[in-house]
């Protein structure tokens, strides 16, 4: 199977699933998937593959689900439980960064297997540290107040899609914009580092744009 075809799969069932977690643990579940997102997304970012013709990272699904997860909070919950999840997520991230920094310096036993994948995954330079922490709380907070001043502009069901596509798609353009900027100030040429942010946009814009139905999807599930 080529990896376009196993990445759109991945994306539905990324989606599906938290939708399934939504409809059988209600709001706390949603909270809960915005943490285990961004831990997990940020794992994933360390591999990259070939799609669409480009390079990209693998961790764009996962973590453009924190964003429809944060959309519904603020479309049946409100702005203030949007926000308390952004913080819950950036807080989870800083923990597993701290707390996985410091593992990696125990001095590994002859038997050990683990450290250099540990190493891998997890040493990565403070710089990108910096990015990924700083990209992460910008765009979701922008995004829960773009989202609440959409609801105000263009209430209704009907008008779901562009609250949802608008906020998203603008939001996760900070968030290039930022992480890019801060992770990779310095290191690239200007015309590699122009093309490494349209690149990567390109697969977040796509991931934004085929959460829609799954919004749509989780405003009629009721957990009142």
């Amino acid at each position: 199977m080529s990896n376009e075809w196993l990445w759109l799969l991945f994306a539905l069932l990324n989606f599906s699933l938290l939708l399934a977690v939504y409809r059988l643990f209600g709001k706390p579940g949603l909270f809960v998937w915005i943490g285990m997102s961004t831990v997990i997304a940020n794992i994933q970012v360390v591999k990259t593959i070939e799609l669409f013709g480009l390079t990209a990272t693998l961790g764009n699904i996962l973590y453009g689900t924190a964003f429809l997860a944060t959309d519904i909070l603020n479309e049946k919950y409100g702005k203030q439980d949007a926000k308390k999840a952004v913080w819950m997520g950036f807080s989870t991230l800083i923990i597993m960064t701290i707390v996985m920094q410091l593992s990696i310096q125990f001095t590994p036993a002859e038997s050990d297997m683990a450290q250099p994948a540990l190493k891998t995954l997890f040493g990565i330079v403070p710089q990108i540290a910096a990015g990924s922490l700083l990209a992460f709380i910008a765009s979701q907070y922008f995004d829960v107040w773009f989202y609440d001043r959409l609801k105000k502009l263009f209430p209704g069901d009907r008008a779901l899609w562009i609250r949802n596509n608008g906020s998203t798609m603008l939001s996760q353009l900070l968030d290039t914009a930022i992480f890019c900027g801060v992770a990779f100030y310095g290191l690239y040429p200007l015309d590699v580092w122009i093309e490494i942010f349209l690149t990567t946009y390109f697969i977040k814009f796509i991931v934004a744009a085929m959460d829609t139905p799954f919004m749509y999807a989780a405003k009629k599930i009721n957990n009142k």
